[in-house]
């Protein structure tokens, strides 16, 4: 079995993974995450994805005795109406995102990439998420949790924002950062499988 590396420095990924049992080694892959001129919402995180998968790819190639590996990258991005809600850059922009998604529906986007010496496969997740009306001390009150300081759209879904989901169509673990059916699948078509610690009966 080819060893996996995860492209990505997010830990509820690492958590992801660990949780359906396979194994992997976290690797540091840097890239610029501006959107493109233009670029529509999903070509954006299938961008992303491939460019961490394939950053990841070229820092094993980059280090001696590291052949054979296969690499995952991913990207979330929160999408409403049409408009990309990255990381918050100070309070003002995480209080406007909060304040826009509030009592309203939004679009969870989150495209994985697996990537080997020979083939790259990309997959794109979407999810519906709709939020209860924010008040604007719950919101400033959930900012000074610190929580939303490096969250995409400015809100964790597993953590303190839970309290705002009224409703979820599609995939939990893909709006955390990691669709687990979609991986498990992609993962497969490498070679790598899923429960690799179960006892054995």
């Amino acid at each position: 079995m080819n060893p996996l590396y995860l492209a990505s420095g997010s830990p509820r990924r690492r958590e992801l993974l660990t949780q359906i049992g396979v194994a992997f080694t976290p690797l540091s892959a840097s890239i610029d995450e501006t959107p493109l001129p233009g670029e529509p919402a999903p070509a954006y995180v299938e961008r992303l994805a491939r460019d961490k998968a394939m950053a990841g790819l070229a820092l094993l190639r980059a280090s001696a005795g590291q052949p054979g590996g296969v690499v995952l990258g991913a990207d979330t991005a929160v999408v409403l109406d049409g408009r990309i809600l990255g990381k918050p850059v100070d309070e003002a922009d995480a209080l406007a995102m909060l304040a826009a998604l509030s009592g309203r529906e939004h679009e969870v986007l989150t495209a994985i990439a697996v990537v080997d010496e020979q083939r790259c496969e990309v997959r794109n997740v979407a999810s519906r998420v709709r939020f209860r009306p924010i008040s604007a001390e719950q919101a400033h009150a959930y900012w000074a949790s610190g929580e939303p300081r490096d969250k995409a759209g400015a809100y964790a879904i597993q953590g303190l924002a839970a309290i705002f989901v009224e409703s979820l169509a599609g995939s939990y673990s893909a709006v955390v950062g990691l669709p687990l059916c979609e991986t498990a699948d992609l993962l497969g078509h490498f070679g790598i499988p899923c429960w690799q610690h179960l006892p054995a009966r």
